[in-house]
């Protein structure tokens, strides 16, 4: 949680719309409010797009959401009248769009659960998303890595989240897949995303589905040469 915002959708991906009061905006015109369904940029999850509705029905349209300065913002399209400090908003998300991303973040999860290497970057996306890896010796066969994926997901495993200390965390090292990017510190306590009782467990703050079977079938396309021991996982949802 941010000083100024509740995290709703930290604790539950699938509201869609809440009631919020303004806490300030910022210089640029960013709508920093006191709670928020809309998820920030982070983790290579983009930020939620959505609208936010004003006591007279006026609405403001948000682009995009970010971490700016501490805080949460909800970046509006421009050309809009804002709302001030103290207002009530209502706000609802582009579903549809976090959706997606929650099938994809969660399929990336099945991803790195098959392929036993480090992570060296990521991207979720709509329609396609990527892993990179650090593969060393490892080879990649993209219709295997299919096959496996989709057997994955017909097995319907639950998806949860729970908490851990920063000390267990360091306990256990090997949770952290991704070599360049840290797991958020500095709050007492880390959020590990799990996949059955053992297909994936690692820390992540992105939005998940409940069970593997809601994310639908998937597709790796391109396996990319991206350096001497880097190769890029292309997956893409197929419905």
């Amino acid at each position: 949680m941010t000083d100024r915002t509740e995290e709703l959708f930290r604790e539950d991906s699938y509201l869609k719309t809440c009631e919020a009061t303004v806490v300030a905006v910022n210089e640029r015109g960013g709508v920093v409010l006191d709670r928020t369904v809309f998820y920030p940029t982070g983790g290579g999850q983009p930020g939620d797009r959505g609208v936010l509705t004003k006591a007279d029905g006026r609405e403001v349209r948000i682009g995009t959401t970010l971490y700016a300065d501490g805080d949460i913002v909800h970046v509006p399209e421009e050309g809009q009248d804002l709302p001030a400090p103290g207002e009530t908003v209502s706000c609802a998300i582009d579903w549809d769009t976090r959706h997606k991303h929650m099938r994809m973040h969660t399929a990336m999860h099945l991803v790195c659960a098959l392929v036993p290497c480090g992570v060296t970057g990521g991207q979720v996306g709509a329609e396609k998303s990527r892993l990179d890896f650090d593969v060393g010796d490892h080879t990649l066969d993209k219709e295997a890595l299919t096959e496996q994926l989709n057997a994955l997901v017909d097995a319907d495993h639950p998806v949860g989240a729970r908490w851990v200390d920063d000390a267990e965390l360091d306990a256990n090292p090997d949770l952290v897949r991704t070599m360049s990017v840290a797991p958020p510190r500095g709050k007492g306590r880390v959020r590990l995303m799990q996949v059955g009782e053992d297909v994936d467990l690692q820390p992540c703050g992105g939005t998940h589905v409940a069970r593997t079977g809601e994310i639908g079938r998937l597709r790796v396309g391109k396996i990319e040469n991206k350096g001497a021991r880097n190769r890029r996982v292309n997956i893409h949802l197929e419905g």
